[in-house]
């Protein structure tokens, strides 16, 4: 089953795209996934377990790196991939 995850993070603090930019490099790093990346948030396309284990991987990186941030995320699915 496919899904579509549309995730914007919204650091707090005064560097906004540091940890943006970061998390949005880790997260295209993830083989079989599309990820679409706007102005307003970065969308995740893929298999379920696939798109799960990426945000479950990449989503603690941002906390653990001192950032204080909060994700907002819209899953939809299943997703006609």
């Amino acid at each position: 089953m496919d899904i579509g995850v549309e995730v914007s993070l919204y650091p707090l603090d005064a560097q906004l795209i540091p940890p943006i930019q970061d998390f949005i490099d880790r997260i295209n790093a993830h083989a079989g996934l599309k990820i679409v990346t706007n102005s307003l948030s970065t969308q995740i396309f893929g298999p379920y377990d696939k798109v799960m284990a990426a945000l479950h991987s990449e989503i603690r990186p941002t906390f653990e790196g001192n950032t204080k941030a909060v994700f907002v995320m819209k899953i939809i699915g299943p997703y006609p991939g």
